[in-house]
């Protein structure tokens, strides 16, 4: 689809629209909120309870499809099939959970479990693909911003809920269904691929107005975590909370408001006189005719390009990128991060109950937070260092790893508060492996296929919840755990998943030194990115000078 001219304050408002969609795409990390009342009222082993968390996050392998159709499909349609799989797949086990309906079969749940993982999918991948898109001199903060909001997304839903409803699951499980098909309805309407920033002026005006959306979503963060910190609060204070953080929620809408007002400035100050010739001399038959020998040089040039293979950088089919040794370094760090975050997200419930907490809202809205913290750090430190040095981005996915296994073992050690910090830590890490991962796609195998490569590297989150939560956690859980009269079982103490944390700690090195890998290997990308960074900057430099000059001139 060929990118559409628009406004500024509409291209603006298409990107509030977007973080919106984020903010309530995080909905597949909130199982461990209402996996306790699957599990009692299914009469579930946890064994069977994490099959039902690795089927959710199954779902996320068929995106696929939205991959291949971001290709073909306008931005609305994707989000209207997303909207609707989420509002099926989450209204059933609504109806399960509030007892609406009797419960369905185990296999049954399994796919509108899946359904619902699935959602997800297609609206990432029209907000993600068109934002990218859109903004290509900025996908470090574009994917911090929209991962954060992401990231924030879980403590959104199980804030808003426990200050309303009391944590209540049924309850918590229509929003999950509601809420998000009604921003994808609203986002349809505004979130549309548009033609990226060409002027000196607009990209900084971009750099600017990226810096008040980071500025919103970290007071957001703030906002949850106070809420979160602070213990239990009266019906009007969470009533109030609630208020609050849908204004602060509408609050980038300032932006666009703010481009539509400055609109006709803008437009003055980056129209540039043309440099070129009104009408372009047309050559003659004879010049077009002469030195055939010329033409053919050219024509045997244009074949030898199309026959090699392209290099990382540049723009790569599926096909090709799957052919790249590099693409499989970051398929498997990718599987040793996130896999492993996805097993903690999917057992917090049993985890928590496991040392004693009967109620883990607050592991959950943890990882929630500092996940958004790991994603808008992680996007403006890796850019501001391409920037400064070409630092290897892969580099920070290296970094988050090291405290990822930190995390893991601090909890497995079960000492007083190692439940908090290792949320903490892995929280962060995950979230800065889902932002750094999103730009270094695009910028070692291009954008033309960005959906569906994206797409192929999420299906490490259904393959890591498969390996880690539903074989490794599940069996050694089990393993450890007594039979209880519903005909589950339970398992209480330090001893349930020490062995679980160790094995997700050494994962965690091996991803370490496979990120390490992949920053050697593409240094010489992020390094000639910088020097044409610079190139740009020191012509806008030159290109003022002048214009500083003339004006001087003039004024004489």
């Amino acid at each position: 689809m060929d990118p559409s001219p628009t406004f500024p304050a509409a291209k603006w408002l298409g990107f509030v629209t977007a973080i919106w969609v984020q903010a309530i795409c995080g909905n597949n990390y909130t199982f461990s909120n209402y996996s306790d009342a699957l599990k009692s009222l299914l009469a579930l082993t946890q064994l069977q309870l994490n099959n039902l968390s690795v089927a959710k996050d199954v779902g996320k392998a068929f995106g696929l499809f939205s991959g291949l159709a971001s290709d073909h499909l306008p931005t609305s349609a994707i989000l209207i099939i997303g909207s609707l799989e989420g509002l099926i797949g989450y209204g059933v086990q609504w109806l399960v959970v509030s007892q609406q309906i009797r419960p369905l079969p185990y296999w049954q749940m399994c796919i509108f479990l899946c359904m619902g993982g699935n959602s997800t999918t297609w609206m990432n991948t029209a907000v993600l693909v068109t934002c990218m898109r859109n903004f290509p001199k900025n996908r470090g903060p574009v994917s911090g911003i929209l991962k954060g909001y992401v990231g924030l997304s879980t403590a959104v839903f199980t804030d808003i809920c426990t200050a309303l409803f009391s944590s209540n699951p049924s309850t918590f499980l229509l929003m999950l269904a509601v809420v998000p098909a009604v921003i994808c309805l609203a986002a349809v309407l505004f979130l549309r691929e548009t033609s990226p920033a060409s002027a000196p002026v607009e990209e900084r005006q971009e750099t600017e107005f990226f810096h008040i959306f980071n500025v919103i979503a970290i007071v957001v963060a703030v906002y949850l975590l106070a809420f979160d910190i602070t213990g239990n609060h009266g019906h009007v204070l969470s009533l109030l909370f609630a208020v609050g953080l849908i204004f602060l929620l509408a609050l980038p809408l300032a932006v666009p408001l703010y481009a539509f007002l400055l609109q006709p400035k803008a437009d003055v100050d980056i129209e540039q006189p043309s440099r070129e010739p009104l009408l372009a001399p047309q050559k003659t038959s004879t010049e077009k005719l002469e030195k055939p020998e010329v033409v053919s040089a050219i024509v045997k040039v244009e074949d030898v390009e199309r026959k090699r293979k392209p290099l990382i950088g540049e723009e790569h089919t599926v096909i090709e990128m799957m052919q790249t040794f590099d693409f499989w370094i970051l398929f498997g760090s990718f599987l040793c991060g996130v896999g492993t975050g996805m097993c903690v997200m999917n057992n917090m419930g049993q985890m928590g109950l496991a040392l004693g907490f009967s109620d883990v809202s607050i592991f959950v809205s943890l990882m929630s937070i500092w996940g958004f913290f790991g994603r808008i750090i992680s996007g403006l430190l890796s850019e501001y260092y391409i920037w400064k040095c070409g630092t290897p981005r892969p580099f920070w996915n290296a970094a988050s790893q090291v405290l990822m296994a930190l995390g893991y073992i601090i909890m497995a050690l079960a000492l007083p508060g190692s439940l908090y910090i290792g949320s903490i830590l892995v929280g962060i890490c995950y979230g800065v492996r889902l932002t750094i991962t999103v730009p270094v796609a695009s910028e070692l195998f291009g954008v033309k296929y960005y959906g569906l490569l994206y797409n192929i590297l999420i299906l490490n989150l259904p393959l890591g919840s498969f390996l880690f939560s539903g074989l490794l956690a599940g069996y050694l859980y089990d393993a450890q755990a007594t039979s209880s009269a519903d005909g589950g079982n339970i398992c209480v103490g330090a001893h349930c998943y020490f062995l679980v944390f160790m094995i997700m700690a050494l994962t965690c090195i091996l991803g370490f030194g496979l990120d390490i890998l992949l920053a050697v290997r593409t240094k010489n990308v992020y390094s000639k990115s910088n020097d044409e960074k610079l190139a740009i900057i020191t012509k806008t430099e030159d290109s003022t000078s002048i214009k500083c000059k003339e004006a001087s001139f003039k004024r004489f």
